[in-house]
């Protein structure tokens, strides 16, 4: 049995983010985030929260990543209350570029056939 601890929590964490940001939060620069993983360090103090933005439009990351960060406090304090943790994680909010690679690589492919 190896599923820690700190594997669940990022899971909880993931549906509760995202959950936020698709009912509470109002700003327009993250209307279009998908939250895809959170990494939690095994002492449940740190979390890295990787996100991808729908439509592909990598170009726009550091104004989703503003706001993303505008909205921690609000975050962090909405996991407090539904997760009912000792302490609630730092968070770090990414780019999870894994999808921009996998277009990438899909298109490439797609060249090679023709």
């Amino acid at each position: 049995m190896d599923y820690q601890r700190s594997e669940r929590v990022g899971e909880l964490l993931t549906e509760v983010i995202a959950d936020v940001l698709r009912e509470d939060i109002r700003d327009p620069r993250v209307t279009a985030v998908t939250i895809t993983a959170a990494k939690v360090t095994k002492d449940l103090r740190q979390a890295r929260i990787y996100f991808t933005i729908l439509g592909g439009s990598s170009e726009n990351k550091d104004a989703v990543l503003a706001g993303l960060k505008s909205a921690l406090g609000f975050i962090r304090a909405r996991i407090g209350k539904q997760l009912k943790l000792r302490f609630v994680p730092a968070i770090e909010f990414f780019y999870d570029d894994s999808v921009d690679e996998a277009e990438r690589i899909e298109k490439l492919l797609r060249q090679v056939k023709q």
